[in-house]
């Protein structure tokens, strides 16, 4: 199962160099907390929590804080982190958990969507200004000139400083299942594939799916 997905030649002008990251996970089951999960997380948010790592991770963050900032928006990682050193990873379900856990353990920007409500092929590219998002929840985002977004061949599913769409969140049904990375200037692809590799390890582990691709860096134009 590939992934039909394409670099815009704007985005490409624009960031030449910029990594970008996606793994399809296809047969999960989002499970609520399946057995041997919390001593899972427990091993990672212990590994997180290193000094060394965790100032690490935190450079990194900072890299995305600047990002969001030179568009005018306030980056959500640094309070992500912050929670997380506190209290440890949230819970929710398990396909949402991974999300938050890719994000955290390797400091980069993750979203997750069901690939199956994806329309056609995927094209990371820049947004003109005003173009209209449908976020979660019924809002509508309103993009700026030369934010990243992410589209099907329909609309903007994701703009990434603004968030995903309702569209292809991820639902209790949702079996095949897609997450993307992406870095900003100062992000090294090696840290999108290391965050995508705890996201996929996990929905391979304890969802009970299968690993259809995982790739960051290059892609072919389709």
């Amino acid at each position: 199962m590939s992934i039909p997905f394409s670099k815009s030649p704007q985005y490409i002008s624009q960031y030449p160099d910029l990594a970008f990251g996606l793994t399809l996970i296809s047969g999960c089951q989002n499970f609520l907390n399946p057995p041997g999960f919390d001593h899972y997380k427990r091993r990672l948010l212990r590994k997180m929590r290193r000094r060394e790592t965790l100032m690490e991770i935190t450079k990194r963050i900072e890299s995305y804080e600047r990002f969001f900032g030179g568009f005018g928006y306030e980056c959500p990682l640094p309070k992500h982190l912050k929670r997380t050193v506190n209290s440890g990873f949230p819970r929710y379900n398990l396909i949402v958990d991974a999300h938050f856990m890719a994000e955290m353990c390797a400091g980069i920007l993750v979203a997750v969507a069901d690939y199956d409500r994806f329309d056609g092929k995927l094209t990371l590219d820049l947004a003109e200004e005003g173009e209209i998002c449908r976020g979660m929840g019924k809002l509508e985002w309103f993009t700026k000139q030369g934010e990243i977004v992410f589209r099907d061949e329909r609309e903007i599913v994701c703009v990434l400083c603004q968030g995903a769409d309702e569209k292809t969140r991820v639902r209790e049904d949702t079996r095949n299942v897609l997450f993307y990375a992406y870095a900003v200037p100062g992000i090294e692809g090696r840290y999108l594939r290391e965050g995508l590799s705890i996201a996929a390890e996990i929905m391979c582990e304890f969802g009970q799916g299968t690993i259809e691709w995982l790739e960051t860096q290059e892609y072919s134009q389709q």
